[in-house]
């Protein structure tokens, strides 16, 4: 979540326009939290007690539309960083994430050239294996198997 803020603030001072996040107060995320998930999506989607809170508000094809990612980066200069970072850590010995990984797959995903229609849950598995071995590097944690 603070990634998402921090991108927000960064975007939104860049043009000089002052965004607001009305859904990060943190007495409706502690409530939406406590909400049973058959309850949030009563419907069979995801967000039904908000679809069904603004339907009267907001037009249909606001309020019905299907739910979009947050934008990602799409410089091939950062996917190329990540795949060397990912690459340098399969490669060292003492990277704590090293172990829970499967060379050859890894190895596998770092074989699509960048710019190609990579699988996206693969950059997202690296994302997520370098910031946890930082993770684990920073704060110095031991796995033993």
């Amino acid at each position: 979540m603070q990634t998402l803020l921090d991108r927000k603030d960064r975007m939104s001072m860049a043009v000089g326009l002052e965004v607001r996040v009305p859904f990060c107060d943190h007495r409706l995320v502690e409530y939406a939290f406590n909400i049973p998930w058959n309850m949030k999506s009563f419907d069979g989607r995801e967000k039904s007690i908000l679809r069904a809170a603004t339907r009267d508000i907001l037009p249909a094809s606001i309020s019905e539309r299907v739910k979009s990612p947050y934008p990602s980066t799409q410089d091939p200069a950062y996917e190329n960083a990540l795949r060397n970072t990912m690459s340098e850590i399969m490669l060292d010995n003492q990277a704590p994430v090293r172990p829970l990984f499967d060379q050859k797959l890894v190895n596998e995903k770092l074989s699509f050239s960048v710019g190609s229609n990579s699988p996206m849950y693969s950059r997202m598995g690296m994302e997520l294996a370098v910031g946890l071995n930082s993770w684990l590097n920073e704060y110095k944690v031991e796995l033993n198997f």
